[in-house]
């Protein structure tokens, strides 16, 4: 997705100030949230930003300690949605830096990995959840295996990281969120430049995601179940049925 230059510089302007000025210091006053290992984010390029995924909240405390502004490739039911409600989410996530992807596979697929590269071929900070999905139980799950194409036709490092406690703020289904103390861990970035060339092979990429999601593992002591939480999502909506 290509973006005039005019509008990225407004965009990274709103983004600034609802960070620095408007939400960042109310949210740090309410949560208090903590930070461990933020040095280990690099100050230039682009990096990837590989983090578990527990909570909607997530995309907004991982960000709030990090001194780079990051971009999330975040589901596009987000930029549609209806009333008041829907027209307040959509403008956050426009004004904080998201953008729209479609997670209906093959095509749309291709489409969010090229988006992803765009952010990373700018040497920008992109944020990305391995799992695909929010974890309906607080266990981390398999990882997909898009994201290590995507490191590897880039060209870049990935920083592993584990958010903490965020679904106590606002847990799967919960209208409104809760006071409650969270943390970010930031692991030390992980080279794959070895395996340069060679994002066509299945192998490789199930190996290279494999690692990622052990090291958000090693930052935020969850029990591992290989397993797609998309799998365990619908056959728990099919029991509420």
């Amino acid at each position: 997705m290509n973006l005039p230059v005019n509008f990225r510089a407004w965009r990274k302007m709103t983004y600034l100030i609802l960070k620095n000025i408007v939400l960042g210091p109310i949210l740090n006053l309410l949560f208090r949230p903590w930070v461990r290992g933020s040095e280990n984010v690099p100050r230039k390029g682009g990096v990837v930003l590989a983090s578990n995924h527990l909570s909607f909240v997530d995309s907004i405390f991982l960000p709030l300690k990090v001194k780079r502004p990051v971009t999330f490739l975040a589901k596009s039911d987000y930029f549609t949605g209806k009333g008041f409600k829907g027209a307040v989410i959509r403008w956050f996530f426009k004004s904080t830096g998201q953008l729209p992807i479609d997670r209906s596979g093959g095509k749309a697929s291709e489409d969010s990995l090229n988006t992803g590269l765009g952010v990373l071929e700018r040497e920008l900070v992109l944020g990305i959840y391995p799992e695909g999905t929010r974890s309906p139980d607080g266990k981390l799950y398999r990882g997909r295996t898009g994201i290590a194409r995507m490191i590897l036709e880039a060209q870049v490092p990935v920083v592993p990281v584990a958010m903490i406690d965020t679904e106590k703020v606002q847990p799967l289904g919960a209208k409104y969120p809760k006071i409650h103390r969270v943390g970010v861990k930031f692991g030390q970035p992980l080279d794959f430049s070895r395996f340069a060339g060679m994002e066509g092979e299945r192998v490789v990429l199930r190996s290279v995601t494999d690692q990622i999601v052990y090291r958000i593992r090693e930052l935020s002591g969850q029990r591992y179940e290989d397993v797609y939480a998309s799998t365990i999502r619908n056959r728990m909506a099919r029991l509420e049925d």
